[in-house]
């Protein structure tokens, strides 16, 4: 079965580095675009970042110059490599799968998700 199950994370100070993996199996991972969301309590879930098919990237404003997102398609892995976090990186951070090899951070419509990971910044 399909399966993308995140891991890498916890908690930080503000201005403190985490990365964030995602492993998938299930799918042929490199068909696949991907991307990570955020949902934050309250609020509606957001894209992060997606990475398409052959490696191009698209960041939401709120996180580009801060956050790198990359794959391993050896690995069938996601990464997100978060820099200089803030209070309101706070949320649960999903990793998805997408059939479009070129979707970009509004055009992005996953397929699969993942079961999520917590990421908290403390002031």
């Amino acid at each position: 079965q399909v399966q993308l199950v995140e891991s890498g994370g916890g908690s930080v100070q503000a201005g403190g580095s985490l990365s964030l993996s995602c492993v998938a199996s299930g799918f042929t991972f490199g068909y696949y675009s991907l991307g990570w969301f955020r949902q934050a309590p309250g609020k509606e879930r957001e894209g992060v970042a997606v990475i398409a098919t052959g490696g191009s990237t698209s960041y939401a404003d709120s996180v580009k110059g801060r956050f790198t997102i990359s794959r391993d398609n050896a690995k069938n892995t996601l990464y997100l490599h978060m820099n200089s976090l803030k209070p309101e990186d706070t949320a649960m951070y999903y990793c998805a799968a997408d059939r479009h090899f070129w979707p970009t951070i509004a055009t992005i419509t996953p397929d699969y998700w993942g079961q999520g990971t917590q990421v908290i910044v403390s002031s």
